[in-house]
């Protein structure tokens, strides 16, 4: 490995901190201005159409609300760590805390389309920031034998509050306001902004990095992570290649993205230090972290779809079984964490375990039917809540026990960035998925009851015992079981759609788990490292 990589961030690095409640205030505001950060992208995605509707724009219009804010998010991810190590965490992290908040302030105020849209993409580059802000606080200060508890706060930005935007966004729209789908982090940010200020040391400025800043990289690649975020979200939309914009984004995000690695390798204090892939425990906590985003919308948006599409329900209804999974998590992810602190356990056992109740879960999802209620999705939900934890938390520990504390900023951006990639790219081939198996069993549903649908469509000729009670208009009879007919197919081809889905994602997760069967070393935890001679 090129040592010559490490040597200028470790000849600078903030000396340890001593663990103190004070400390621990300041690491808790991180937190909850990182779990508002993952709530407000969520709650104002599912809340799309109130906000659409206030606004007076069309979906097409709307589409761009969210395919900005999460392009400027995920590129954020990327820089966030070198701008915290540079201005300092606790400098950087109030500053970006502030941004984002003040910005929800003003959002619903905007004049127009164009100013609404340029301000979410730049309150998406200050919400991006602050999840690899609080990894990269957990890996600095956090105690070894309390650095697990840290990374489960880390792994609730995964678990706990994309479960619960559901709710929020429905208590939002039906019962409050639209506006407050943007103000509702206005209250913990500021809380957070103040936590942060009163805990976090407040290391000195490093205006020297910017001497040996890497430009072509933070140009190259955040411009590359955005065009193929907005190409992934505008794709089906555009109909994919058959769209001129759609494959000049992708060939054009293709083209940044190489040139972005390739810089990265060679340049001395890069965003991304590639030469730590070669351990394998980090290249596999990357690929499998990438992977659960695919997994969790098992739990998430598969289900969501289904009550909403085919079971009729208002998202107000679909918020409790969302629930299930979300509210769990402030309780079974610490509960994860200590699991692993014990030295006899394997964590890729966990691992295993975790990916087995996620897969077992989508199992039982396959089983799925076209009367359904809320009730036959609790067994899933729970499964997935113990799932979850168990699979994300044997991920971070794993991976960063092989990143030294002075790595703990290239860890971070490449962790955020991957993650907020796969969340993307995972909702975007998901939701194409389930609409292709949809028209491809909407399309044998028809064929095979072809001779049923020619017959409703004849014109009633009086003969029929069938018609003859329903009305004395024969025309009207066959265009109404015509449209009931229709409406049955496209919800039953939803059905099989999901099911169809839910399969794909046991293969995957089978997949993973035969990949921490060979890839990753056995990790051990923190503390027990201490006290090895």
């Amino acid at each position: 490995m090129n040592q010559s990589v490490t040597a200028a961030p470790a000849a600078t690095m903030p000396v340890p901190q001593p663990f103190t409640l004070r400390l621990v205030t300041g690491l808790i505001g991180i937190l909850f201005a990182a779990l508002c950060s993952g709530l407000n992208d969520r709650v104002t995605d599912i809340a799309q159409a109130d906000v659409r509707g206030a606004l007076s724009i069309s979906s097409d219009q709307g589409s761009w609300l969210i395919g900005v804010y999460q392009a400027a998010e995920v590129s954020a991810m990327m820089l966030a760590p070198w701008f915290a190590m540079t201005f300092s965490l606790r400098r950087f992290t109030m500053f970006v805390t502030m941004g984002f908040l003040a910005l929800a302030a003003v959002l619903p105020y905007a004049p127009n389309l164009p100013v609404f849209i340029a301000l979410r993409a730049v309150q998406g580059i200050f919400g991006g920031a602050l999840p690899p802000l609080l990894m990269t606080a957990a890996l600095r200060f956090m105690p070894p034998h309390l650095k697990l508890y840290g990374l489960s706060a880390y792994a609730l930005t995964a678990t706990f509050g994309p479960n619960m935007a559901t709710s929020l966004a429905a208590i939002w729209t039906d019962y409050v306001g639209w506006e407050w789908v943007f103000w509702q982090v206005i209250p913990p940010c500021l809380l957070a902004f103040a936590m942060i200020g009163y805990g976090l040391p407040q290391d000195p400025l490093r205006l020297e990095r910017f001497k040996q800043r890497d430009t072509i990289g933070m140009l190259t690649g955040p411009a590359g992570i955005t065009l193929l975020v907005l190409a992934l979200q505008q794709g089906e939309r555009l109909d994919w290649f058959n769209s001129p914009l759609i494959t000049m984004m992708f060939f054009g995000a293709l083209g940044l993205l190489t040139l972005f690695l390739v810089n990265e390798w060679h340049h001395p204090l890069p965003l991304f230090k590639l030469q730590m892939l070669s351990r394998h425990n980090l290249a596999h906590g990357l690929i499998t972290l990438f992977a659960l985003m695919f997994l969790f919308l098992s739990g998430s948006a598969l289900p969501s779809s289904y009550m909403l599409q085919v079971g009729g329900f208002r998202a107000v209804q679909v918020g409790p079984l969302a629930l299930t999974i979300g509210l769990p998590q402030l309780l079974l992810a610490p509960l994860v964490a200590f699991v692993l602190t014990m030295r006899w356990i394997d964590s890729r056992w966990v691992l295993a375990c975790g990916l087995g109740l996620v897969g077992f879960s989508c199992y039982w999802g396959t089983h799925i039917t076209g009367v359904w209620s809320r009730d036959n999705f609790y067994l899933i939900q729970i499964m997935q809540a113990f799932g979850q934890p168990m699979a994300v938390l044997p991920i971070l520990m794993s991976a960063t026990s092989v990143v030294q504390p002075q790595e703990g900023p290239f860890a971070s951006a490449m962790f955020n960035t991957v993650r907020g990639l796969g969340s993307v790219m995972g909702g975007s081939l998901v939701a194409v998925f389930v609409s292709h198996r949809e028209q491809f069993h909407s399309n044998i549903l028809l064929n095979h009851a072809g001779s049923v649908s020619y017959l409703l469509s004849q014109p009633y000729s009086g003969d029929s015992t069938f018609l003859a009670p329903l009305s004395s208009n024969g025309a009207a009879i066959s265009t109404e079981v015509l449209t009931q007919f229709s409406r049955g197919v496209k919800q039953q081809a939803l059905v099989l759609g999901i099911s169809d889905t839910y399969m794909v994602i046991i293969g995957l997760a089978l997949f993973l788990i035969l990949l921490a069967a060979v890839l990753p070393k056995r990790t051990y935890p923190p503390q027990s490292l201490v006290k090895r001679p």
